[in-house]
């Protein structure tokens, strides 16, 4: 590798000493010097009088391209080009493209009228500028309005609010016995103060029990406006006419959403974790013996967030001057139950 940048070197000495003038050499030490200049500066700073000479000398030397090594070529024909549009938009009597700029006191205008009147869009308000002898764009309208928030569609959680005293939802979960055998209860929800209206037992549920069923939690005119449920194959028929009949407008969530019935859903959790997670139902008498009792105690002790911490059936505030307090046990001792009695 030595022997041929030697022998090139050579070469170099020996044809700039033959053919070459000093007016060469000078010019190939200078390129080199400029070499070295362009690897020690990462890129050199251009003032306004270097861009504009070499936008001239463009314009008059052809060979431009083969001496440049400042910048490259295309970036020089940008600023010809830069350089064409700034002085026809100069002609042209514009300070730049666009529009033009609309005074501040327009602005201010705009806003205060999109702020006291909340109804209006930008024509109205294009309009009303109009009668005012202000010429200006619906763009420039909309640009200078004050911004307001898009007011959202009313949402599945607000409608279970707005609608909580006329709402009921109603589900099935299973329990297995201890024989093996599945068990199905139905629970009907009163979303007002969370009251279970109604629970039955069967092992073998059909649409006409279900309708029953449901004609028995709401007798004479105690039928809720809407009643929530799943689309579950056992509300037939039967079922949907019974509940159409009594007045009740059923509500379908959406197919595989149980979230959308989030009170029953609350209902069906609670009785498991507080009470059949802890027992082994037998069968089918002993599991309603044993939801009648823990609903009687969900009903009338057990505390709800959604009630702000009172119970179903309302319970007294107790101070402490009314006694004692004393434990009584629910649902064979699961939970219990606290009051104070005077001793």
């Amino acid at each position: 590798m030595r022997f041929i940048l030697a022998l090139l070197l050579r070469l170099l000495i020996s044809r700039l000493r033959s053919n070459a003038g000093d007016d060469e050499i000078e010019l190939l030490v200078a390129r080199q010097q400029l070499a070295i200049y362009q690897r020690s500066v990462a890129r050199p700073r251009l003032r306004l009088r270097d861009r504009l000479f070499w936008c001239w000398l463009s314009r008059l030397w052809s060979g431009w391209r083969e001496v440049l090594v400042v910048v490259k070529p295309a970036t020089v024909i940008a600023w010809r080009r830069r350089k064409f549009r700034e002085y026809w938009a100069k002609l042209s009597g514009r300070p730049g493209p666009g529009r033009p700029p609309v005074s501040q006191e327009i602005q201010d205008l705009i806003r205060q009228m999109s702020s006291a009147n909340v109804t209006w869009g930008s024509p109205r308000i294009r309009s009303e500028l109009r009668t005012l002898g202000i010429a200006v764009a619906k763009s420039t309208v909309e640009r200078y309005m004050v911004k307001r928030p898009k007011p959202a569609s009313p949402t599945w959680r607000a409608f279970l609010a707005n609608h909580v005293c006329c709402l009921a939802s109603i589900d099935f979960f299973v329990v297995p016995t201890v024989r093996n055998r599945v068990l199905y209860v139905l629970v009907i929800l009163a979303h007002l103060r969370r009251r279970v209206v109604h629970f039955a037992v069967t092992e073998h549920p059909t649409a006409a029990w279900t309708a029953r069923q449901v004609t028995e939690a709401f007798p004479w005119d105690t039928a809720p406006r809407y009643m929530i449920r799943d689309r579950d194959g056992i509300y037939g028929d039967v079922f949907r006419g019974r509940v159409k009949a009594m007045g009740i407008e059923e509500v379908l969530i959406a197919p595989r959403s149980p979230w959308q019935s989030p009170y029953v859903e609350r209902l069906i959790g609670s009785i498991r974790r507080d009470c059949l997670d802890h027992i082994v139902v037998l069968g089918e008498r002993h599991l309603r013996r044993v939801l009648k009792s823990y609903l009687a105690y969900y009903h009338g002790a057990r505390c709800h967030l959604a009630l702000d911490g009172d119970a179903p059936e309302h319970r007294e505030v107790q101070p402490p001057g009314m006694g004692k307090v004393i434990e009584f046990p629910e649902v064979g001792g699961l939970h219990h139950r606290y009051e104070r009695r005077a001793a």
